[in-house]
C-alpha cells in the first residue's frame, strides 16, 4: 500500500475514533475504561500518522 493511501486510511480511522470518543464523552453513563481505550487508540494513530508524514518528508 502506498504511503499516501495508508496515511489517508489512518486519518480516516483517527477521525472515526474522535467521533466515537466525542459521543462517549457526551453520555454520563459511558465506561471510563472504554473512554481511556479510545483515547489510547487515537493517540497511537496520531503518532503513526506523524511518523509516516515525517518519513515521507525525508524521502
Amino acid at each position: 500500500m502506498p504511503v499516501q493511501s495508508h496515511l489517508v486510511e489512518l486519518e480516516r480511522k483517527h477521525h472515526a475514533l474522535e467521533t466515537e470518543l466525542t459521543i462517549a464523552l457526551a453520555h454520563p453513563s459511558s465506561d471510563d475504561l472504554k473512554i481511556a481505550e479510545l483515547k489510547r487508540k487515537k493517540l497511537l494513530l496520531k503518532d503513526e500518522i506523524a511518523r509516516l508524514k515525517s518519513a515521507e518528508r525525508l524521502h
